[in-house]
């Protein structure tokens, strides 16, 4: 069995922690498996331990938001950790004056975010067998969406979609001018993000979705 308490601000955790086991043993206790006193007794364990690293070893403040998970057993009337699958994920809370301090910098900027282009990075994936190109494109390190792009005399088409900061599709043509693809994509694709046609996520990543099964097909034929 696992408790997890979902996310609760610090304050909180260890009456999550009791509430939490209480619902969870509600049946046992009724079938006299196990005691209210002991299921009382280790959510007390659970949250010593607990104390220990939420509040001493990590310093945290009371709006400060934890997730704690743990497996456990009950076995002859008695609950025992496994303190071996204790995962403690923690969120530091931002100071309400620090967020409005970065919320009125930034919309001082508004225009000029507007207009700046997003960095993007674009990385060739594979050529189809029809001289496609397939181009994964990455925000920040991160995949975010994917291309196909077909070269024509002077020119390419583009189609894909990108999944940040909004979802997009993306469609359109542009010229070489005796540039690579490779250049062409890597310096066009912001442009190309801001003429797509905003949609529904569930849009953007079905057309991504089918771009990457034209990946695996083609790297398929390949092996």
């Amino acid at each position: 069995m696992q408790l997890s308490t979902g996310l609760v601000i610090v304050g909180a955790y260890a009456d999550k922690v009791r509430k939490t086991l209480f619902a969870q043993m509600k049946n046992s206790i009724a079938n006299g498996e196990v005691t209210s006193q002991e299921v009382a007794r280790a959510a007390a364990e659970l949250n010593r331990v607990l104390y220990n690293i939420v509040v001493d070893a990590l310093k945290s403040d009371k709006g400060d938001v934890v997730r704690i998970r743990i497996e456990y057993d009950l076995s002859e009337g008695k609950v025992s950790w496994k303190y071996d699958t204790l995962s403690v994920e923690y969120f530091k809370r931002v100071p309400d004056e620090e967020v409005k301090k970065l919320v009125s910098s930034a919309i001082s900027k508004v225009e000029e975010m507007l207009i700046k282009a997003i960095e993007y990075e674009t990385e060739k994936v594979v050529t189809t067998t029809l001289g496609d190109l397939v181009y994964m494109v990455k925000l920040k390190g991160e995949k975010v969406g994917a291309l196909v792009v077909t070269p024509l005399e002077g020119q390419v088409i583009v189609r894909g979609a990108v999944m940040q900061p909004s979802p997009v599709l993306i469609k359109g043509k542009i010229g070489l001018e005796g540039r690579t693809v490779d250049e062409v994509i890597g310096r066009g694709i912001s442009d190309l993000v801001k003429t797509g046609e905003n949609v529904e996520a569930e849009e953007a990543e079905k057309a991504i979705r089918e771009i990457d099964k034209l990946v695996e097909k083609e790297q398929g034929k390949e092996g």
